[in-house]
């Protein structure tokens, strides 16, 4: 396994984590845990309106780790595509970073992934967007509801068809960004709060075209991911698929 530590690269990473109502699915112990392993990363927790205790687990790790975990506190529930722009404009004026990403608050995607990305991409970091893709295959363990993941291949089928691009997983919450790319993607509110992932796509298509997403665009396959109960996405919202993924196809002209 490459190590973040030996990679200069990686010592500049920031990751986001939108929060609403997850004081008792945030795993602060597997949190301090890789912090305190990992002194070069740092982590922005997007208080985004909640009513529970979360942000008093944030201010807890933040008390912990005052130079690599800070707090920023929406003043209301804007939802996770919100949230997530806000800890990514954030951390984009940032100069010293090279990566910004964001994951999900449960850790579904455990933060040790973050050696995984650098080990599948060579030891270095170099694309310019890096997906953690759910490919259950041999040597991994990826725990996810068969119903949720039959519907998620449905989605992936739509999605490759709207944006003209042969990709597996769009909705996993485990993404990083070049900190250069950071202020084009998220410097406008999403069109699409539900498939906001597949906006950012839809942008980066946009801006760049289909042949620099093939070659600057990385999916990796996770080697973990362990779904977590109190998912704030249904069933019924894949109902929303169409007309969400029509609207992004429109407004970006793809």
């Amino acid at each position: 396994m490459v190590s973040l530590r030996t990679n200069p690269v990686l010592q500049k990473i920031c990751i986001i984590i939108p929060c609403y109502n997850e004081a008792d699915r945030l795993p602060a112990d597997k949190i301090s845990a890789f912090l305190q392993n990992h002194s070069h990363i740092r982590i922005i927790g997007v208080n985004d309106g909640s009513t529970d205790r979360t942000i008093e687990v944030l201010k807890l790790l933040n008390l912990d780790f005052q130079k690599q975990f800070s707090i920023i506190e929406m003043p209301k529930n804007s939802g996770k595509a919100e949230a997530v722009r806000t800890g990514m404009q954030k951390a984009a004026s940032d100069a010293d970073l090279d990566y910004i990403g964001f994951w999900d608050a449960d850790l579904s995607t455990p933060l040790d992934e973050l050696n995984w990305f650098c080990a599948f991409s060579g030891g270095q970091l170099h694309h310019d967007i890096i997906m953690g893709s759910r490919t259950s295959r041999l040597g991994s363990n990826i725990d996810r509801n068969m119903m949720r993941h039959y519907l998620g291949r449905v989605f992936a089928t739509f999605t490759s068809v709207i944006l003209r691009l042969k990709v597996y997983d769009t909705q996993c919450g485990a993404k990083l960004f070049k900190r250069e790319i950071v202020g084009n993607l998220f410097v406008d509110p999403f069109k699409s709060a539900w498939f906001f992932d597949v906006e950012l796509l839809a942008r980066y298509i946009r801006n760049n075209g289909h042949n620099s997403t093939y070659e600057k665009v990385l999916e990796v396959p996770l080697r973990q991911w362990v779904e977590v109960k109190g998912s704030k996405l249904k069933l019924l919202d894949f109902l929303r698929v169409p007309l969400e993924l029509i609207k992004i196809k429109r407004h970006y002209k793809l």
